[in-house]
């Protein structure tokens, strides 16, 4: 797995090579934006809880893979190249990839 960047409430930290207007650079901000406004809905502490307690959940039952079924990450890789989504995106939409 390859991590470009991370969001730390209020920060998005991005690996060097992606501060640059390139097509993955945008994907994976827009991926991380997509992180921060699921942090901001969710109070920032509340998220990381959940982030966590559905990562040990789903690790019993996806493995090493339990990472990309996180609902967060569903939800951020399925729109990480829309960059209309955060505009469009109902709050409390990272819910609905938990099943």
């Amino acid at each position: 797995m390859n991590i470009g960047g991370i969001s730390l409430f209020p920060f998005i930290i991005l690996k060097e090579k992606y501060n640059y207007n390139t097509r993955v650079s945008k994907v994976i901000k827009n991926h991380e934006t997509i992180h921060f406004y699921q942090q901001l809905e969710l109070l920032v502490i509340p998220f990381y809880l959940l982030y966590i307690l559905e990562w040990f959940i789903k690790l019993f039952i996806y493995g090493k893979d339990a990472y990309i079924h996180i609902s967060f990450e569903r939800e951020a890789y399925k729109y990480e190249s829309d960059v209309n989504y955060i505009s469009n995106r109902k709050w409390y939409s990272s819910f609905y990839y938990i099943f």
